[in-house]
């Protein structure tokens, strides 16, 4: 799905205007020519941002086939700037390479699960909704049931605290273990419902089940280890003095954001016990010391950008750094560890 003048783009999705979207664009200081990679296509407001403020050149990626297919439209109205590839962000380096961009003028990407899919009953992210309990975002892959299935009880409590930070995850994960021996948690309000015996939310409160059903999408679907991945893949795919935002939706993924880019913000330390090892060079400079949050008009129009954060670095000349994704990672069992039983 490609084109390829400097025409806006007005045909496509219905608009979405995405959270921070100005702020992220300002940051990403678009310019004609430039090459920019939307690692979160979604309902492609982002890109469509990008493509309407200069002569750009857009890959965009998303690993949800629906978001995929709903992108033709924009695609074909963007007279061939725009491409838009199933895959996950990730992969964001290896997909613009295999187009024949090896080095990219911006990256963005807008962390977490979109709207569209928290309003399809079928995709099963939402205690709102009841359908399948599946929460993932491609189609591959073991779902929430099957890890609610398999999970030991240790495992499914560490799981809810670390990734949904529940105080009450031990409670939780009982509660589901127990359930289980009786019938198959196969459905969002069956899980809902073992949840809201066990946690008790006060009127105003959040709803009981959030935190949970928010450590089980994010368990399933790998999303702290593919936003890890991903900051590693921009900072390999950013040319110097390309720009890279991130929007992020809870502290689980700002703090991860925020520990990567400062430490490739400050040169290496070296140990004094091998003086003769150069520094390594910083990778990126700051352009964001606090993050950006949404004012009081945005967060009135879309409550969801109450809890959105922006950050954004230049990229430097220095090469890219080895990279460890343990470091920014909470300790978990894998995905692939919990389905073999261990």
């Amino acid at each position: 799905m490609t084109g390829r003048d400097g025409s806006t783009v007005a045909g496509g999705l219905t608009r979405h205007v995405p959270v921070l979207g100005r702020a992220a664009l300002d940051l990403l200081n678009v310019r004609d020519g430039g090459i920019y990679i939307d690692g979160t296509f979604g309902a492609g407001g982002y890109s469509r941002a990008i493509l309407d403020a200069a002569n750009t050149q857009v890959v965009a990626l998303d690993r949800d086939q629906n978001a995929v297919a709903e992108s033709l439209s924009l695609v074909q109205a963007s007279n061939g700037r725009l491409t838009v590839v199933e895959e996950r962000f990730s992969a964001l380096d290896h997909v613009a390479e295999k187009f024949g961009y090896p080095q990219v003028d911006g990256v963005v990407l807008d962390i977490g699960v979109s709207s569209m899919q928290l309003d399809e009953a079928e995709r099963g992210f939402s205690f709102r909704l009841d359908g399948p309990l599946d929460m993932r975002m491609g189609g591959d892959g073991p779902s929430a049931a099957d890890v609610v299935a398999k999970a030991d009880e240790r495992d499914l409590a560490d799981i809810i605290f670390q990734l949904g930070e529940e105080r009450h995850s031990r409670a939780v994960a009982r509660a589901i273990v127990a359930a289980r021996k009786e019938t198959p948690i196969a459905t969002t309000g069956a899980l809902s419902r073992i949840v809201e015996r066990v946690v008790h939310a006060r009127p105003g409160q959040i709803h009981p089940a959030t935190r949970t059903f928010q450590a089980l999408r994010l368990f399933v679907n790998e999303e702290l280890n593919e936003l890890a991945d991903a900051l590693a893949a921009a900072e390999r795919i950013l040319k110097p003095s390309g720009r890279l935002a991130v929007v992020s939706f809870h502290s689980l993924e700002d703090r991860i954001v925020k520990t990567f880019l400062a430490e490739r913000a400050r040169a290496a330390g070296v140990s004094r016990h091998l003086p003769e090892v150069e520094a390594e060079p910083q990778t990126f400079t700051l352009l964001t010391r606090r993050p950006i949050v949404a004012d009081d008009a945005e967060v009135a129009a879309n409550p969801r950008a109450r809890s959105a954060k922006l950050r954004s670095a230049e990229r430097t000349a220095a090469p890219p750094r080895a990279f460890d994704a343990a470091k920014l990672l909470p300790r978990l069992p894998s995905l692939d560890d919990v389905m073999r039983g261990g």
